[in-house]
């Protein structure tokens, strides 16, 4: 048995910290640490901050469709969300300006 994947203390020497993983599912933990910009992730604070400043919209839709949520999947609902805000931003947009000059 490998001892850097064992979870039980007593197969450790005294004094020593032994990293515990769980030998069945070697990526537990690998998210643990918490999302930038307060916890929310950059797509939800895309989206959030997309109703002041639309244009953080489309830099998330970039990030979106650049795949950007394959580093953490926990950013991929904000991304998407965001996208999803920019397409009604542009065809809400695209729609006045057909009002006004027609």
């Amino acid at each position: 048995m490998d001892q850097r994947l064992s979870t039980e203390p007593v197969e450790h020497k005294n004094g020593e910290y032994e990293l515990i993983r769980d030998a069945e599912d070697p990526r537990l933990g690998m998210y643990d640490k918490p999302l930038p910009f307060f916890g929310c992730g950059i797509g939800w604070f895309s989206f959030l901050l997309g109703f002041v400043f639309p244009l953080m919209w489309y830099y998330a839709t970039i990030l979106y469709f650049r795949n950007y949520y394959q580093r953490d999947p926990r950013e991929r609902a904000g991304l998407a969300a965001s996208a999803i805000a920019a397409m009604i931003c542009t065809i809400a947009v695209i729609i006045t300006i057909a009002v006004l000059i027609f």
